[in-house]
């Protein structure tokens, strides 16, 4: 069973997006399984991140700003791929650096997620773009595999 999400992102951030795979969840038959997400671009990135401080998701966001500037700061001049702007290699750079799948355990139809996880699209890009991530959710029906 799989869907995609669509995510429309306002520019550079951590948009998250873990209620609306839940209520697909709710609506699948599977209840036990592992749910798969991949991102279908090369210039945003997926994490699971705490949701409780908004301030992690912007220390988060200033961190990699930091570590890998547009290519407009003087330290990046090496780069050349600048064809869509000073963030377009940058946003390659990060999502190289971070993930662009996850897997998560589901148990009674519900993600294993920790009290304060989240999922995010962790975008890259200053401009706003429309991502797309795949959700692939495998495994019984029933009870059979069974939490002990």
């Amino acid at each position: 069973m799989h869907t995609v999400f669509d995510l429309t992102t306002r520019g550079a951030g951590l948009y998250e997006f873990t209620a609306d795979i839940a209520r697909w969840l709710a609506l699948s038959r599977v209840q036990d399984g592992v749910l798969t997400l991949f991102v279908q671009h090369t210039s945003c990135s997926l994490l699971i991140q705490e949701n409780a401080d908004p301030d992690v998701q912007r220390d988060l966001q200033a961190f990699f700003h930091r570590l890998v500037p547009p290519t407009t700061d003087p330290a990046m001049s090496y780069l050349k791929h600048t064809y869509e702007g000073p963030d377009d290699m940058p946003a390659h750079i990060k999502a190289a650096m971070m993930p662009v799948s996850l897997s998560v355990p589901v148990h009674a139809g519900r993600m294993m997620l920790g009290t304060w996880q989240g999922i995010y699209l962790f975008e890259h890009r200053n401009a706003p773009h429309v991502r797309h991530v795949v959700a692939a959710l495998t495994g019984g029906l029933g009870d059979e595999n069974e939490l002990v």
